[in-house]
């Protein structure tokens, strides 16, 4: 890219010679530089583990560069949350079917270009045990508690993002809230409040 549009930020619409707004879709790389982070800590709270965090971000990212040059105009963040969820979902029934067993502790790691540990740390940190109560939850309960309580995604975000319907959406966030507040219980006398406008 050259000129104007190579100043402009990733994904922006620039007026064409008829003075039409054109699509200019942003590189892999600037996907990658300006939206990592947020699919890593999207990853992360579904998967409740750094490894798979790290696999579901990699995956997400290898799909948006099979998938870039297709990709219509619209809201990246809802295009990305798509991809990770369904990819989680797809892990979580691959491994109902597959027994998987761990690496030992002292297999050698490549090192990455991931953030630092204190970022990571920052980024991806809740209680452990409000972080043990969404492990504890459904697959589908736990999406929808993390895309709607954590991630901050709105019921009409989410039925588009995983294609149901709105009401589904709301039975599962309720659910999964209720769930929640069941296995927190034990943390204080009386009830635990989960507040409605999340998690965070």
């Amino acid at each position: 890219m050259t000129g104007a549009a190579a100043t402009e930020p990733a994904g922006t619409a620039l007026p064409d010679a008829a003075g039409v707004d054109a699509w200019v879709a942003p590189t892999w790389e600037q996907v990658v530089r300006d939206h990592s982070a947020r699919v890593y800590r999207l990853a992360y709270r579904l998967s409740g583990n750094q490894q798979d965090a790290e696999d579901l971000t990699q995956e997400t990212f290898v799909r948006v560069f099979r998938s870039l040059a297709d990709f219509s105009p619209g809201t990246f963040e809802g295009w990305l949350h798509r991809i990770t969820t369904n990819l989680f979902l797809d892990m979580v029934r691959r491994r109902q079917r597959i027994r998987f067993d761990a690496l030992p502790e002292d297999t050698e790691r490549l090192p990455g270009s991931a953030p630092s540990p204190e970022q990571v740390y920052a980024d991806t940190h809740l209680d452990p045990q409000i972080q043990a109560a969404l492990d504890k939850l459904s697959p589908e309960f736990r999406v929808a508690v993390v895309l709607c309580d954590i991630e901050g995604l709105t019921y009409e975000e989410i039925s588009a993002t995983l294609g149901i319907k709105l009401g589904t959406v709301r039975s599962r966030i309720h659910r999964g809230r209720v769930q929640l507040r069941e296995a927190l219980a034990h943390l204080a006398p009386g009830r635990v409040p989960v507040p409605a406008e999340g998690l965070r």
